[in-house]
């Protein structure tokens, strides 16, 4: 009899720390199930007005007096930044093809090779002599985990890191740790869009989203209602006191 009711007293305090830890993140429970159902509502290309703007012709960038004019097709931009001590140019064509050019001579830069791609990794990551494959993707068939439509190598270190090198570009686009990887699964399964990761306004997420802020919200409620019950409970004589009385 004793260990039955040393045994119920310690249901009844975990019971009463359910209660309170029940109060205590109901509301952030709810409200982080509210802002996400908001969140859903709207795609984000909307949420940033991208559907405002008016679409326009893109105009060719002229530099025909200029050495970096060696590109035959319409420019569309132009990045210059300092590049193994030098100045280098990357030329964006409309139809999106990349050149890399030296702004002193206007000399194109060759592509970046694999050897090159190592070399670089190892210079501007810490670890990163320790490489364990060199792979190359085209832009239009990348890996998962970076996502870009960009042509790159991609240098995989001993630890599981992914370093992406971009071969038009001759920088380091992206840094992929183990981390990272699970990090966007993660991502994957918040958003549930396992396969690109990135769509947040789809109407599975917006109906299980629309079913926690209901599940959530009945929580809330009935924290009251069984808080209620207790105090009733603690203020009504029990049948065996009334007989003694």
């Amino acid at each position: 009899m004793a260990s039955q009711s040393r045994s119920k007293q310690r249901m009844n305090r975990l019971a009463k720390w359910h209660i309170w830890l029940g109060w205590l993140v109901g509301i952030p429970i709810l409200m982080w199930t509210a802002t996400g159902l908001f969140m859903t509502v709207k795609p984000i290309e909307e949420v940033r007005g991208n559907h405002l703007r008016l679409a326009t012709d893109a105009a060719p960038l002229v530099i025909d007096d200029s050495p970096l004019a060696t590109v035959d097709a319409d420019l569309k931009e132009m990045h210059v930044f300092m590049q193994d001590g030098r100045a280098v140019a990357v030329l964006t064509t409309i139809d999106g093809a990349r050149t890399r050019v030296d702004v002193a001579t206007g000399e194109t830069v060759p592509p970046v090779d694999a050897v090159m791609a190592r070399a670089l990794v190892a210079e501007r990551i810490v670890g990163g002599d320790a490489v364990r494959a060199v792979t190359f993707f085209e832009a239009d068939n990348v890996p998962l985990d970076f996502r870009r439509p960009l042509a790159v190598w991609q240098v995989a270190l001993e630890d599981g890191t992914h370093i992406y090198v971009g071969r038009d570009t001759g920088n380091i686009e992206a840094v992929r740790t183990s981390w990272w990887r699970w990090f966007d699964f993660m991502w994957g399964l918040h958003i549930m869009d396992l396969s690109e990761r990135e769509d947040n306004n789809h109407p599975t997420l917006i109906i299980f989203a629309g079913l926690a802020v209901i599940g959530a919200l009945f929580g809330c409620v009935l924290m009251f209602r069984r808080r209620k019950s207790r105090f009733k409970a603690l203020s009504t004589p029990s049948v065996s006191g009334a007989i003694e009385q």
